[in-house]
């Protein structure tokens, strides 16, 4: 279910555009995971004696492989599960925190946040909110001054003459607010789309009734930005990890044109996404050994 603030969309273009904020437009994956997002993991589920392996297992997950940039309730699942495979932990009992309630939550919400957390009386949901206000409070502590890639700033003063923006995050509200207020530019946005509104797939999917599909481009950094595009019958442009200022650069000078003049073919978006896949991991090195 969609927020009813999404709901009340109108548009000012005939073209959209949906950017992904985390590891796309702002560099703050890093920080972000291994700042905030890990430390909080390891002292709220008390798991410092394994924290090395949590590391691994959370940069594994939200960084460098194939969830990348899925949603955080998710991620922590991932995360408990990656550790408990480890060779090296199986031999403690019951060193891990039993997260069958949060599975049972997430397979029965599948755009869960705070709100629908809140109203849960099981002790591991109770836990896992608290978890998830920890690190909103320390990404607010942390996370500042970081300015948008370069070609950015480009990009949107460009497209905002003739397309809507559109923030498409999984993100929660006041952290995508400050983000994009602090650098100037929300202005060059129609609607910031957070945690609070849905996921990415119901979001896309009610704004682009207002759009002809072909003229509706999601830009992400994950394979779920990619799975929502697609899903919905849209055009995906990706924001390739490590290679972030080249691809803003591309789209910039190229793949914007190419979108507003309603060019951009599944064959085109096939030159520009066929080295996204391969730029993140199947399964974690650890298991390669």
């Amino acid at each position: 279910m969609v927020g009813e603030s999404l709901k009340k969309y109108k548009k000012n273009h005939d073209f959209l555009v949906c950017i992904d904020s985390d590891g796309c437009a702002f560099d703050t994956m890093e920080i972000k995971h291994k700042e905030c997002f890990c430390p909080v993991t390891v002292r709220k589920w008390d798991l410092q004696m394994l924290s090395s392996y949590v590391r691994d297992a959370w940069e594994y997950a939200n960084l460098y492989s194939k969830t990348r940039g899925v949603n955080r309730y998710a991620t922590l699942v991932q995360t408990i599960e990656l550790v408990g495979r480890r060779k090296e932990v199986q031999d403690y009992p019951d060193i891990l925190p039993d997260m069958s309630s949060l599975k049972k939550f997430l397979a029965e919400n599948p755009s869960p946040n705070l709100t629908t957390l809140a109203e849960c009386d099981d002790p591991v949901l109770k836990k896992t909110y608290e978890w998830s206000v920890e690190i909103n409070a320390e990404v607010a502590k942390t996370v500042h001054n970081i300015p948008p890639f370069p070609f950015v700033r480009e990009s949107l003063e460009k497209l905002s003459e003739k397309a809507d923006i559109v923030v498409m995050s999984a993100t929660a509200k006041d952290a995508l607010m400050r983000e994009w207020t602090e650098n100037d530019i929300a202005k060059y946005t129609n609607f910031i789309c957070s945690q609070e509104e849905g996921n990415k797939k119901e979001c896309i999917n009610e704004i682009k009734k207002c759009y002809s599909q072909s003229r509706v481009l999601m830009i992400g950094d994950a394979p779920g930005d990619a799975k929502a595009a697609s899903e919905n019958g849209v055009g995906f442009y990706p924001i390739v990890p490590r290679k972030e200022i080249a691809s803003w650069k591309k789209f910039y000078a190229d793949v914007i044109d190419i979108f507003l003049e309603d060019k951009y073919t599944p064959d085109v978006q096939n030159k520009y996404t066929a080295s996204f896949d391969s730029s993140l991991l199947d399964k974690p090195n650890w298991e390669e050994i």
